[in-house]
């Protein structure tokens, strides 16, 4: 079990947790009823009672809808010569969690488990800032998880267009972001989500697998799904047991969802909720990619999660689960958990996980 320090914890985070949701709702009730519209020009994409990290070097900030942070798994002078040194990276796209109303890519937290992965995984990582609920409900962070994607995809394209005889840079090289260019191998692409930003990075995922052509050279090899912010509207054991759980207790999440949803999409089967939900859409489930899936032993999630990865298994589908003990929900991404053993060894484990995708032929068992 938890120690005594984490429920104490536990207690005051879901009490402020609870009150923002509140705070959220009443405004978001007052604009509608004013007649306002309670979506910015773009959104939202980080609350102002959020502290956020210093910008990583290298680090890129895209201003439209869909901000983001870029991390190289080492410190390079400058593009070019990164360049100089041919070689490419594997490129892993991560979504933020926090119940799509808060949280965002620049959270001092999410900067440390990006700088982590992409030490770890020797990878590009592009931390995506998707806009929040409620003043920008479903589908935007969804919209804008697909929207960066193709944006990765169209720097790829740009960065071989500009390129000619020496490596110099000639045709569309201002609209080129030099990072991904000098170190990105589109060809090597995993999505990476935290909570709600693995329903996120699972939808943007069948989007890939659905519509290859709208994302090419973008291979999406593979994705992770840390403790996934499924829910459904018949409860699993789990959902019954652990109902009042740490941290994310189910009728807090619930409200998240409702700020998510508008009032006449809302439903727990929602094909943003429900994965496995009889109305989903989408890809056949035969045609995901390898689908690592994180759960925690005290997260009243996780038996949806592992429903999720057993029925990829049943259509053949590479989707082990990682279950650890004593754990709660983003027991590898929350600030105070992030030096703890458990985190550590999390994300040691998905890099050897992921590495069996994104290592170059011959040199899968090089780490």
């Amino acid at each position: 079990m938890p120690g005594v320090g984490v429920k104490i914890y536990s207690v005051f985070f879901k009490l402020l947790l609870r009150h923002k949701l509140q705070s959220l709702a009443a405004a978001a009730a007052a604009a509608a009823a004013g007649g306002e519209d309670d979506a910015a020009a773009f959104g939202v994409s980080c609350r102002a009672d959020e502290a956020t990290a210093p910008e990583p070097p290298p680090a890129t900030a895209n201003g439209g809808s869909a901000p983001y942070r870029g991390y190289l798994p080492h410190a390079v002078s400058s593009p070019r010569a990164a360049a100089s040194a041919r070689r490419r990276l594997p490129i892993v796209v991560q979504f933020h969690g926090g119940g799509f109303v808060s949280g965002s890519s620049s959270s001092a937290a999410n900067d440390a488990f990006c700088r982590r992965v992409a030490k770890m995984c020797d990878a590009i990582v592009v931390a995506v800032g998707y806009r929040l609920a409620p003043e920008s409900r479903y589908p935007a962070a969804f919209d804008d998880g697909v929207r960066v994607l193709r944006w990765i995809a169209k720097q790829a394209n740009l960065a071989m267009m500009s390129k000619v005889g020496g490596g110099v840079d000639t045709f569309g090289a201002s609209t080129v972001e030099p990072w991904i260019a000098a170190h990105g191998d589109p060809a090597r692409c995993v999505l990476l989500g935290v909570s709600c930003g693995a329903n996120i990075a699972n939808f943007v995922t069948r989007k890939a697998v659905e519509d290859g052509k709208l994302f090419d050279p973008i291979k999406v090899v593979a994705q992770v799904l840390m403790y996934p912010f499924f829910i459904g509207s018949v409860p699993t054991h789990s959902e019954i047991r652990l109902a009042n759980s740490y941290f994310y207790d189910k009728s807090t999440c619930i409200l998240a969802w409702r700020l998510f949803l508008s009032e006449k999409e809302f439903s727990l089967d929602h094909p943003a909720a429900n994965p496995l939900a009889p109305d989903r859409g989408g890809p056949p489930l035969k045609c995901m990619p390898p689908t690592l899936t994180v759960i925690a032993e005290h997260d009243w999630m996780r038996d949806r999660a592992i429903a999720y990865s057993e029925e990829l298994r049943k259509v053949n589908v590479d989707a082990p689960v990682l279950d650890y003990k004593d754990t709660v929900h983003e027991f590898a991404t929350l600030d105070v958990f992030l030096k703890t053993p458990q985190a550590q060894a999390c994300a040691e484990d998905i890099a050897i996980w992921m590495k069996k995708y994104i290592s170059l032929r011959g040199h899968e068992f090089s780490y």
